[in-house]
């Protein structure tokens, strides 16, 4: 792909283990030859499965996506937790105490909904302006406060009583750490237990099916067919309803003007929006149906193109 060609889409990458999400973004720098290359939402190097990059004009989207919900499976080891909560750390606690399998369950059970969940001691959080792990390298007490997340499911997948390793399957909130969810529920088991390994399979929109490794990446990348593996700005945010404006309204858009909606035909059923609730966003296009920007509410019948793409 020529470097002075913009393009500009989501790529969903197939992380492997072993390498930093930033490790992956300037792989795909390099790959499609463009500086335009984000992500919604870093993977743990030891992780591996979905990250979505976003490419061009499509980082601008990432404040819609930083706390969607995610989905993962994984694996839970009992028998010892390690100081990172996952399978990378030193041991830190043992215990020759197993769960049964309805105990488990029962436990997940109690672990889904809104919960309470302290960031583990080694993550980029930071604590008086320092990084969490930094200062947890350094063998210095990291407190770090809990905050609500949600855990929409939390599915046992394969478990033999008074065995190692669990299996499951989560749904849970942006800004979830899989890893405290281990750690944690080793903790209210009374079983010390880490995060063995993880695998992303969702981020909103963005499901395995669609992920391409990087070296299938450099082989399409290579075949000048980069489209067959990008997802489109005009498929980003699928929930949001649209708007097709035209003439001196695509104009006006263009130029960042608000606009009143009450004389615009509802964007999804062709009523009045008057008899249906607000819209908080829309996807504006124009008339070739192409992504021109994001528009907010902002009182009564008015909207705001505040992401405008040239």
């Amino acid at each position: 792909m020529p470097m002075d060609q913009e393009i500009s889409g989501i790529l969903i990458i197939d992380k492997p283990a072993g390498i930093t999400s930033h490790d992956v973004v300037a792989k795909v720098r390099r790959i499609i030859q463009t500086r335009r290359v984000g992500h919604f939402g870093t993977l743990d190097p030891f992780a591996t499965g979905v990250l979505p990059l976003s490419i061009g004009k499509a980082t601008r989207f990432a404040q819609f996506y930083l706390k969607s919900r995610k989905a993962y499976e994984g694996a839970l080891r009992f028998g010892f937790s390690t100081d990172t909560y996952d399978a990378t750390g030193q041991p830190a606690s043992e215990s020759a105490a197993r769960p049964d399998r309805t105990t488990l369950e029962k436990t997940f059970h109690e672990f889904t909904g809104r919960i309470l969940q302290a960031p583990p001691p080694f993550s980029a959080k930071r604590v008086g302006g320092v990084r969490a792990y930094q200062l947890a390298r350094q063998h210095q007490e990291v407190l770090l406060a809990p905050v609500e997340v949600e855990i929409y499911a939390l599915e046992l997948l394969s478990f033999e009583s008074g065995g190692d390793l669990a299996r499951f399957a989560v749904e849970c909130s942006g800004g979830t750490y899989v890893r405290s969810l281990a750690h944690d529920i080793g903790k209210r088991l009374e079983c010390p237990a880490h995060l063995a390994s993880l695998r992303r399979t969702a981020v909103a929109e963005f499901r395995e099916g669609r992920a391409v490794t990087l070296e299938k990446l450099e082989e399409v990348a290579s075949a000048g067919d980069l489209a067959q593996v990008l997802v489109p700005l005009e498929s980003l945010l699928p929930d949001c309803p649209e708007l097709v404006v035209r003439g001196w309204e695509e104009k006006n858009v263009r130029h960042g003007r608000q606009f009143e909606l009450a004389q615009a035909l509802n964007p999804q059923r062709g009523t009045r929006l008057g008899r249906l609730p607000v819209m908080t966003v829309l996807k504006i296009l124009n008339s070739d149906r192409r992504l021109i920007a994001i528009a907010r509410h902002v009182s009564g019948s008015i909207y705001h193109p505040d992401l405008v793409l040239s």
